[in-house]
This record gives structure tokens, C-alpha cells and sequence, in this order.
């Protein structure tokens, strides 16, 4: 992959290799094989290219990275990931060819949350489900509103990552088991309540509705970044939940 960097318009190309090597680089604890991600709506042509190069980089990344594991066993795993789009027999493909490839530590579902209805994206994950190799981790990737989670892990998902939480924290958007809530709003502007009364985040705990108002108002960053607090713990204390009810 080749692309132009916004900074000084140089270009870089990033392959499989360079990946692994950045990955290791970073000291990640989980490296995340290269893949191509097709559009949510890609044809099956489209999505079998990606999903057959997916594949193949994943070789690539496979023997890049154990020749840098050589050197410190244990210090990094990689995991693969399943791609396929929206077309369920692509998606069973990719599974059993990734599988046949390794015994991996765990399992990403990449390319969807890209555009696809989400009734679609419970659809993939239903179907893959049961092929997915039992007590290994899930990895969903890309996803993570609320709503997203309660579905992924009905449908056996371990693990999520999105930028939706501080996206929407950045511009005021707080979720509360009610609803996302407009901190900007006017309604607001005298309100010492915090964001929500059962929640045990910074934001919550110190501050008011009518002050993260005002941060907003003012131009503060500091709204942004308690705002973003608040969504992440929010998520966090979800999925608590939804593991003490699984327990």
C-alpha cells in the first residue's frame, strides 16, 4: 500500500513486512496481520480479490514476524484476519483457509462497520460464529458504539475497537444507558446533575452538566477529553456487565 503523508507530501509504501516490523517496533503485546479491507457494499468480485490478498499477506506477515520472534519468544503474537465482506460463503473461505494456516492465539473479524447495514453485519457474525475456534479470543474490528457491542457479544464477540467514543466525545455526544446526550444543549446550562447519575467516571464524579456545557462553549479541550472519558468508561462498565450476566 502506498500513500502520501499529509505532513511533508513524501511518499511511503507499507507492506506486510513493514508492518510487522513497525508492530514489534511499537512493542505492541498483539500484532495484527496486514489485510485489505473492500467497501461494505463490494461486490462478490471485489470482496473475493480482497479477501484472496488478505491471504496471501497473511503468509507474508506470518513468516515476517516469526523471524522477528526468533529473536524474543513470547514477546509478541499475531493474529490473522477473517475478511470476506458482506458474501457469507467468501467468509467461510477466508475462516477455513486462515485456519488451516496456523494455530493462532486468536481471531480477528475485520471489514465490516464500513458502510454495510448493520443487520448485515449481524448476519456475518452469525455465520462465522460457529467455526470460530472456541476459548480463543474474538476480535471485532473497527466496531464499537454501544448497540454494536450488545450485538457483537450475543453473537460470541471478545474484544472491540473503535474510535467512536472519543469521535463523539470530541464533539459533546455523551452516551448514557438513555441515549447519547447533547452536552452543548441549552437545557443544560444550569443543570449541577452530572452526565449520569449511576456512572463512576472522572467526568461524572467532578463535574457538572452545566460546567462540561460550558468547556464546550468556552472552546476548552478539557470538555473533549472528560466528555471522551466518560464514553470509554461507559463502554467499559457495559461490557462488565455483560460479562457478569454471561458468568
Amino acid at each position: 500500500v502506498e500513500f502520501t503523508s499529509h505532513i511533508d507530501g513524501s511518499r511511503h509504501r507499507l507492506t506486510p513486512e513493514r508492518s510487522m516490523a513497525i508492530q514489534w517496533a511499537l512493542g505492541a503485546d498483539v500484532a495484527m496481520a496486514f489485510d485489505h479491507v473492500p467497501p461494505g457494499q463490494a461486490d462478490e468480485a471485489h470482496a473475493r480479490e480482497a479477501m484472496e490478498r488478505t491471504l496471501r499477506w497473511l503468509d507474508r506477515s506470518r513468516a515476517a514476524h516469526e523471524a522477528l520472534a526468533d529473536a524474543a519468544p513470547g514477546r509478541q503474537t499475531l493474529w490473522p484476519i477473517v475478511q470476506g465482506g458482506s458474501h457469507d460463503a467468501l467468509r467461510a473461505i477466508s475462516l477455513r483457509e486462515t485456519l488451516a494456516r496456523g494455530d493462532w492465539t486468536g481471531v480477528a473479524v475485520g471489514g465490516l462497520s464500513v458502510g454495510e447495514p448493520k443487520p448485515v453485519m449481524h448476519r456475518v457474525l452469525e455465520a462465522l460464529h460457529p467455526g470460530l475456534p472456541a476459548g480463543r479470543p474474538r476480535y471485532l474490528m473497527g466496531v464499537g458504539f454501544p448497540d454494536d457491542l450488545v450485538e457483537g457479544i450475543a453473537r460470541g464477540v471478545d474484544l472491540f475497537d473503535c474510535v467512536a467514543a472519543t469521535r463523539n466525545g470530541r464533539h459533546g455526544s455523551a452516551w448514557t444507558a438513555g441515549g447519547p446526550r447533547q452536552v452543548r444543549a441549552a437545557t443544560n446550562k444550569r443543570d449541577e446533575r452530572p452526565i449520569d447519575p449511576g456512572c463512576d467516571c472522572e467526568a461524572c464524579a467532578r463535574f457538572s452538566r452545566a460546567y462540561l456545557r460550558h468547556l464546550f462553549v468556552a472552546g476548552e479541550q478539557l470538555g473533549q477529553r472528560l466528555v471522551s472519558i466518560h464514553n470509554i468508561r461507559f463502554l467499559i462498565r457495559l461490557a462488565e456487565t455483560a460479562r457478569a450476566r454471561i458468568l
